[in-house]
């Protein structure tokens, strides 16, 4: 009787957000198949949300829950998922990863970046370790840059800028400034607090041999960097842009909350092009009140037929009936959608978005041109390429319902030029030679993993 392969696991550990969880997935697809077996292991909070979202799977990915030790009635928060992953879940993800080594062996532990703290359990474990950046190639170098920084007086040592206006901080990086930095969220103790989580992850990432980039060459200095499988310097892991692994995604991305699908039926019904998407994923919770205000009466404004995912915690800045009154209009409020299946509909003209990197990859995939109102994170840096760099959207000039009509106004009419950009960089990114350079890239980092296996 011929005895079956043995598949070695890949475990894979994601930041707890969906934002996170869906590119590491897209990630594990692709490693499958190459004859890996992927474990993605998350904390309990999020483990029970994906298997209570009917996504069914059959493609070999296999979910393993481990203790948080968070209480799920409490509002979770950056700092108490934080702290939960440097003081809770280490010891858990320790007994995975000795326990799949001595009955299979484990491969590689892939970490993403922003769970950092998952390093230095594959280390004490001495199984290979490779880092995972879910975002563009521009926010990490921003984020290897931080010594830079200090030392030519950009930013002091808690991360604030010296001045207040900011100058460029990156060679080949003209267009970005200190108002783009990510820990720059909240208040002053926030701000501190936000930075010393971005020196924990640049300290860790500096044993790293190898770090996967959910990434394409971005277009802005792609004639500087020729970071095909390079180190960017001595002191970091050597970078393999892998992306967009959003072509590996399929339909059966597992969604924390169960999709609406009626809106596909909703999208059927109106004319191609005619429909303004507006979305701020799932993670940062939008606006606030006062400007979810002014976002409903702008989209009212626009007399354009919209589909807006807005969760039920989010509905409290919504006017006075305003609900009834633009559902009466045509128009459709929704908490979850399968939105790649959305993007790809022809009535889509456009994607009202936070510009968060999986949205804005899928908005390239799918051809749709962007209106960005970017919230926090790296997303401010993800504006500046989409309307910039490459073109395809534009920055809401303000956060009044006027601004709102207005920027949708000029998106939607923007159609020749904008649109074409879009599909020559869907094209570039997507296209045989795009996803050639990705796949080449994907094994070269297998090889490499295979000669340390043997």
């Amino acid at each position: 009787m011929k005895c079956m392969e043995i598949r070695p696991k890949v475990v894979m550990v994601p930041y707890p957000a969906q934002g996170h969880v869906t590119p590491m997935v897209q990630l594990g697809l692709a490693l499958y198949e190459y004859g890996f077996d992927p474990v993605i292991v998350i904390p309990d909070f999020i483990h029970r949300r994906i298997m209570s979202s009917k996504t069914e799977r059959d493609d070999g990915i296999v979910f393993m829950s481990i203790p948080s030790g968070l209480d799920e009635n409490e509002p979770l928060n950056f700092f108490s998922i934080a702290f939960a992953m440097e003081n809770n879940m280490p010891i858990h993800l320790e007994h995975i990863i000795c326990r799949f080594d001595e009955d299979v062996g484990v491969a590689c532990v892939i970490v993403d970046l922003v769970a950092s703290w998952a390093i230095g359990v594959a280390n004490r474990c001495d199984v290979p370790v490779a880092g995972f950046w879910p975002a563009m190639f521009a926010t990490y170098r921003l984020i290897t840059s931080i010594p830079d920084m200090i030392d030519v007086g950009l930013i002091d040592e808690f991360g604030i800028p010296e001045h207040q206006g900011g100058g460029c901080f990156l060679p080949g990086q003209s267009l970005l400034t200190t108002t783009d930095l990510p820990w720059l969220v909240g208040d002053s103790v926030s701000q501190k607090a936000r930075f010393a989580f971005w020196l924990r992850i640049l300290d860790r990432l500096r044993a790293l041999p190898w770090l996967l980039v959910n990434t394409f060459l971005e277009g802005y200095d792609d004639q500087k960097l020729n970071y095909h499988s390079m180190k960017s310097n001595q002191d970091y892991p050597q970078v393999f842009p892998v992306g967009p692994l959003t072509r590996h995604s399929g339909s059966k991305n597992p969604s924390f909350w169960e999709e609406d699908k009626s809106c596909l039926d909703w999208l059927d019904k109106k004319k191609a092009g005619s429909v303004i998407y507006v979305s701020f994923g799932s993670w940062v919770g939008p606006i606030g009140e006062e400007k979810v205000n002014e976002l409903a009466l702008g989209l009212e404004a626009t007399r354009r037929p919209f589909i807006w995912v807005i969760a039920p915690s989010w509905r409290k800045g919504l006017p006075m009936g305003y609900l009834d009154r633009v559902t009466k209009q045509g128009n459709k409020l929704v908490s979850w959608v399968p939105q790649k299946e959305l993007l790809q509909h022809e009535a889509v003209g456009c994607y009202l978005t936070h510009c968060g990197w999986n949205s804005t990859m899928e908005a390239i995939q799918c051809g749709k041109r962007l209106l960005c109102y970017p919230v926090s994170g790296d997303q401010f840096v993800n504006c500046k390429y989409i309307v910039k760099v490459w073109g395809i959207g534009m920055e809401m000039q303000g956060d009044g319902w006027r601004d709102v009509e207005e920027g949708v106004r000029s998106v939607m009419e923007e159609v020749e030029e904008m649109q074409q950009r879009v599909l020559e960089l869907k094209e570039r990114v997507l296209g045989d030679k795009g996803s050639s350079r990705a796949a080449a890239t994907l094994t070269a980092f297998v090889d490499d993993l295979k000669k340390s296996m043997y």
